[in-house]
């Protein structure tokens, strides 16, 4: 089968860049950007690999701070940016309940650009179709002006069936499908990141305000561990 007959750089430049223009009305520049670097994360990301290893480097930090104190979580050598950030916080907090606030402010900022991301591939896959259908009428009425001429009328047909079948691949096989993946491992992202802050915040509350006798009991264990 030649391939050839199915490449069109009108209809490409028609469905692609009309998707891509129709988004990037819909966003922002730096949304466009994000939306572009995801591609990365999309192929490379193993939600259940990286929930495990959190998991993991959250118990670290746990041990570390009840052998040594929270002052002493930030020591603990952590690859993953969040959890680094979390450990860095919970050794200044002062306070319980700032460090359950700076993880849900910081939490609630990633879902919002997630989700930015997540509407420019999604407006691409709603567009898609519709920029099909604009090259369906062109197409259409391209072969419908040459009707004296059955020479020129292969490539308007051509035209019109080509930019509906771009317009279905982009809506149901590229965009769709990453908009689809990008949702899925930001929820998976967002659930272990949560659970790794529910974690130290009880870390941080048991420190600075558990019962008294717990807390010298603790530092006395922490003295003789140095001794």
């Amino acid at each position: 089968m030649n391939v050839a007959i199915f490449l069109d750089p009108v209809a490409i430049l028609l469905v692609f860049g009309g998707a891509v223009l129709v988004a990037a009305m819909r966003s922002t520049f730096h949304d466009m950007g994000r939306a572009i670097a995801a591609l990365g994360p999309l192929v490379r990301s193993r939600p259940e690999a990286e929930a495990q290893a959190a998991r993991v480097a959250v118990n670290r930090i746990v041990e570390r701070a009840s052998l040594t104190g929270i002052a002493t979580a930030d020591r603990v050598p952590v690859v993953e940016r969040f959890l680094a950030h979390a450990a860095a916080q919970l050794s200044d907090v002062r306070e319980p309940g700032r460090l359950l606030s700076w993880g849900s402010d910081e939490l609630a900022r990633r879902a919002e650009r997630h989700a930015a991301v997540h509407a420019v591939w999604r407006a691409m896959a709603d567009a898609a179709p519709a920029m099909g259908m604009i090259g369906t009428v062109i197409g259409l009425i391209r072969m419908f002006s040459a009707l004296e001429d059955p020479t020129r009328i292969g490539p308007g047909m051509a035209l019109a069936l080509l930019t509906t079948l771009y317009g279905v691949i982009v809506a149901n096989c590229v965009a769709g499908p990453v908009a689809a993946r990008l949702e899925r491992l930001s929820r998976a992202e967002l659930l272990w990141q949560k659970e790794a802050l529910d974690k130290l915040s009880t870390v941080a509350r048991e420190e600075l305000m558990g019962p008294l006798e717990t807390r010298v009991s603790r530092i006395e264990a922490r003295l003789r561990v140095v001794k």
